[in-house]
């Protein structure tokens, strides 16, 4: 417990990225399964999940999003991380959260840089983005329209609630 409150304490000086990324094993997380096409609209994660199977909760979602027409959104993170954090609650606020209902949302939880780095590495270079991490997927092909591979988000504790609904509008 303490090393990951000094860790904490100290990515809440240095944000969430410059830390080393190393091949690791998959855990899986994420928020729930994607909804049906006929299913409400993924609510705004909360927190991630390390029991979450990662791959099986994109693939699910980018099977729903080839039904509906929704785009796929990833965040990858860690509960431990101030920015992550932040951007979930963000993420909460009116204009963030009615956006994210034109998305299919996934959270992936990426531990200390110890949990499905497979995963994240096939969406995101973590190693330049730091978390959090956004990537939106085309619902049809499943192609990344965009990723945060340089760190957009890694700061996330200063952004407005607008400045994200830019971002998810811009890519919805």
């Amino acid at each position: 417990m303490r090393k990951v409150m000094v860790g904490a304490a100290l990515l809440a000086l240095t944000g969430c990225a410059g830390t080393t990324v190393s091949s690791g094993v998959a855990a899986p997380i994420t928020t729930p399964a994607a909804p049906s096409a006929s299913a409400a609209p993924a609510k705004a994660p909360h927190g991630y999940d390390p029991s979450r199977d990662a791959a099986a909760d994109i693939g699910a979602a980018r099977a729903a999003a080839k039904k509906d027409g929704r785009p796929v959104l990833i965040d990858f993170g860690a509960d431990w991380c101030l920015d992550c954090v932040v951007l979930g609650t963000r993420f909460q606020q009116p204009e963030p959260a009615a956006l994210l209902a034109t998305y299919h949302v996934v959270s992936v939880d990426v531990g200390e840089f110890d949990r499905n780095l497979d995963v994240a590495g096939r969406y995101v270079d973590l190693r330049t983005s730091g978390i959090p991490a956004l990537v939106v997927l085309d619902p049809s092909s499943g192609r990344i329209k965009v990723a945060t591979d340089q760190g957009e988000f890694s700061n996330a504790r200063t952004m407005s609630a607008a400045q994200v609904g830019t971002f998810l509008k811009r890519w919805a």
